[in-house]
């Protein structure tokens, strides 16, 4: 009993492990727009780039990447299949945690990742069907479908536009919670609509116009943030419904 328990921990670790590093290497991919180096697949898991060369061997083995020496590792089919099941289920934990639970949405992606890796596809569907079907998490990432499609949309760096340029805000980077904490303390969430007022020379901030209050926003701050320009502002994000301009999220009732 005890050895047949080991053993569906240990496939259990192997599946979180899988699912981890296609979700990692779907990422990169996007960036890079191809090929993910070893160097930097390690660099994004936090992991020796030894243990990470090894993992490669294995997923290439499965199917589920394709991986040339000294060319980088890239998802097959299977491979991306995986991943976009694993980055939707994550994203409804963090839209599920921050409109239901009233997690901050800076501490939800922290949460989510520990959670994707044991929810089922019928919880999900049903996390799903709660939330109205949504498009989108808290920080605007897009969530796939049950088929496994995606649409990106396309977005701009707030920190690429000039002094008059308007638009949506419509997606923010969860990797910084400090910048998340800044945001909200500001009431400034996806859907938000803004006017650049002034850009500060030598690379500094930009003062930007949220309905009746101007913020200073810095350069690391200004790239994390994703625009729609005015003229690309047809939203086809999200429904009315679904639509979260300048809501806090909830917060929980307790802070015990």
């Amino acid at each position: 009993m005890i050895a047949a328990t080991d053993h569906a921990e240990q496939t259990d670790e192997l599946s979180s492990a899988v699912e981890n590093y296609v979700k990692a290497i779907y990422g990169l991919e996007a960036r890079r727009d191809g090929a993910v180096t070893t160097t930097a697949l390690a660099t994004r898991l936090g992991l020796t780039a030894g243990s990470v060369s090894a993992m490669i061997k294995k997923l290439n083995a499965f199917g589920i990447v394709d991986h040339t020496r000294y060319h980088g590792v890239q998802l097959t089919e299977s491979g991306e299949r995986i991943a976009l099941k694993v980055i939707r289920k994550h994203r409804l934990l963090e839209l599920f945690l921050v409109e239901t639970l009233g997690v901050p949405w800076d501490r939800v992606d922290h949460e989510a990742e520990v959670l994707e890796h044991h929810l089922s596809d019928e919880l999900a569907a049903l996390i799903a069907a709660r939330l109205g079907q949504p498009t989108h998490d808290p920080h605007g990432d897009p969530i796939p479908t049950p088929e496994g499609t995606v649409s990106e949309g396309e977005t701009v760096a707030l920190e690429t536009l000039e002094p008059g340029a308007s638009g949506t805000f419509v997606r923010v980077s969860d990797s910084e919670p400090a910048m998340l904490r800044y945001l909200a303390e500001r009431r400034i969430f996806p859907g938000a609509h803004f006017e650049v007022v002034e850009r500060q020379p030598f690379g500094g901030p930009l003062s930007v116009r949220f309905d009746n209050s101007i913020e200073s926003l810095g350069g690391g701050l200004a790239r994390a943030m994703r625009c729609e320009p005015q003229d690309a502002t047809a939203d086809k994000r999200v429904t009315p419904s679904r639509s979260r301009s300048r809501r806090r999220p909830p917060t929980p009732a307790s802070t015990a």
